[in-house]
């Protein structure tokens, strides 16, 4: 999505440079990475394994501290983890698997002080019918497929009711048919209006569901469009290179 008129950004990055010491070396993440998120974006980070885009999540997260630079959410600085960013990660080992479906999703409502008791209940059926798992409430996480258990996840997350949905990489780990289930969820939440940053490696998955892409390489973002012009042949002569190799595989 482009920027909407006269409007302010959700999230605000600014020269953010991230760096973290091995036994020998300091690496650098990240270097003076600028970008704008607004609300409702579908915002895909791309870019080859090592560029630093986990970490750039992250840092937006709030899991990690800028070495330099700066980030706002709705003008405010982002300086700790937050209910309102919320992650989703490619793993399925974030449910807990003596909970059901529903008790996964009560679980994050009762944590996070939301609601209690039947309100909670009632709360977590209406995240879990946005998803299309209502008939799966009762189950337990061992007896779903991947894509339903990603889908489980998506509604934990929105039972913290957050201002941004973090996925760092969500479909990395499902087979191809599954992909679809997590796609359709996150561009529905999209036209509810959730903004969503969107780490992946999968190009079919991210021409489909990205507004607005940014391509990393070395830390540093080498290009930032929307992504009818990334994938449209505009994009950086790195960028056709990356798309070219990944393409033919």
């Amino acid at each position: 999505m482009n920027a909407p008129t006269g409007s302010a950004p959700l999230l605000q990055v600014e020269g953010l440079t991230l760096q973290y010491k091995t036994e020998k070396h300091l690496v650098t993440a990240t270097y003076r990475v600028s970008f704008d998120v607004y609300g409702a974006d579908r915002f895909v980070v791309l870019g080859p394994s090592g560029c630093g885009k986990s970490t750039l999540l992250k840092a937006v997260g709030g899991y990690m501290a800028p070495t330099e630079g700066t980030m706002r959410l709705k003008g405010r600085p982002i300086r700790e983890p937050g209910a309102d960013r919320v992650f989703v990660f490619q793993e399925f080992d974030q449910l807990l698997p003596w909970k059901t479906v529903k008790q996964n999703v009560i679980f994050a409502l009762q944590s996070s002080g939301k609601l209690h008791g039947k309100a909670a209940e009632a709360q977590a059926m209406r995240y879990i019918e946005k998803v299309n798992l209502a008939k799966f409430a009762n189950a337990y996480p061992h007896t779903l497929s991947g894509g339903m258990k990603q889908r489980v996840a998506i509604a934990r997350a929105l039972a913290m009711k957050p201002k941004m949905m973090l996925y760092d990489e969500p479909t990395s780990a499902l087979d191809p048919e599954m992909i679809k289930e997590v796609l359709d969820v996150i561009q529905e939440l999209a036209r509810e209006g959730m903004t969503g940053i969107v780490v992946t490696h999968e190009m079919a998955f991210a021409r489909r569901v990205a507004d607005r892409v940014v391509f990393m390489e070395e830390g540093e973002i080498r290009d930032n469009a929307p992504a009818a012009d990334f994938f449209g042949g505009t994009s950086s002569a790195r960028a056709k290179r990356f798309l070219n190799q990944i393409l033919r595989h």
